[in-house]
C-alpha cells in the first residue's frame, strides 16, 4: 500500500516552517524595538516579567494551554497547529539571543517596521500552507462558531482582553501596538496571493504496474 501525503505536502511543510521561524523572529524584532507589541505578545511579555523563564518559553506554554481550550470547543488541530506551539517560541528566543538592543528612535522605528512587515509575510506563509491555524487563531475561530457572534466581535473582545491583562502585568503597549493592529491585516492580504498554496490541483495517481 502506498502512503499518500496531502496535496503538495512537499512544498507546504517547508513553507509552514519558514513562516513559523520568520514569525518568531519578527516577534523578537518588535520586542527589541521597544515601541509596542502585538496583543498576544503584550500578554506574553507581561507574564515573562513575573516568571523565571524566557519570552519564547512563555509563548510555548501559553500556546499549549490555548490549544487545550480547543478540546471543549471541538476544534481540530492540524500539524501546523502543533508546530506553531513550539517553533515560534524557539525562533523568538533565538532571535532575541542574537539581536542587539536598539538605541535611538530611528533604529527603533526601523526595527518596528521590519518586525511588522516580517510578521505579515510570516503569517501569509504559514496560513497559506493550509496545514492548520495557530492555537490563538483557532481559538477565536472556534469561539465564533460556538457563540454565533461575528468574527469582528469575538476577535476584538478577545484581543482587547489579552492586551489589558498583559498591560496590567507590565507588557509593553505603545505606538507599535497601534501600528501592528492597523497594518497587519493589509500586509497579510498583500502577500497571500504570492505565497498561498493552491489545493485544487489533483496529484496524478501512480501508473499501474503490469502483472
Amino acid at each position: 500500500m502506498r502512503l499518500r501525503l496531502p496535496v503538495r505536502f512537499g512544498r507546504r511543510l517547508p513553507q509552514l516552517l519558514v513562516g513559523l521561524v520568520l514569525y518568531g523572529w519578527s516577534m523578537a524584532m518588535l520586542l527589541r524595538s521597544g515601541l509596542g507589541l502585538d496583543p498576544w505578545d503584550v500578554f506574553h511579555q507581561g507574564i515573562t516579567n513575573h516568571v523565571p523563564i524566557t519570552f519564547g518559553q512563555v509563548t510555548i506554554l501559553v500556546g499549549a494551554l490555548v490549544l487545550l481550550l480547543w478540546i471543549p470547543l471541538r476544534q481540530r488541530p492540524g500539524i501546523g497547529t502543533v508546530l506553531n506551539v513550539f517553533v515560534i517560541g524557539l525562533a523568538a528566543d533565538a532571535g532575541l539571543a542574537v539581536m542587539p538592543a536598539v538605541t535611538g528612535l530611528p533604529g527603533q522605528i526601523a526595527m518596528l517596521l521590519g518586525g511588522v512587515v516580517g510578521n505579515g509575510l510570516a503569517g501569509a506563509l504559514y496560513v497559506g500552507a493550509h496545514l492548520g491555524p495557530g492555537p490563538r487563531d483557532g481559538l477565536w475561530v472556534a469561539l465564533t462558531k460556538r457563540t454565533g457572534h461575528s468574527i469582528r466581535v469575538v476577535r476584538t473582545v478577545l484581543e482587547v482582553t489579552i492586551v489589558a491583562v498583559g498591560w496590567l502585568l507590565g507588557g509593553t503597549v505603545g505606538v507599535g501596538t497601534v501600528v501592528y493592529a492597523l497594518a497587519i491585516g493589509p500586509i497579510v492580504q498583500f502577500f497571500m496571493p504570492w505565497v498561498e498554496v493552491r489545493l485544487d490541483a489533483v496529484e496524478p495517481l501512480p501508473e499501474p504496474v503490469a502483472p
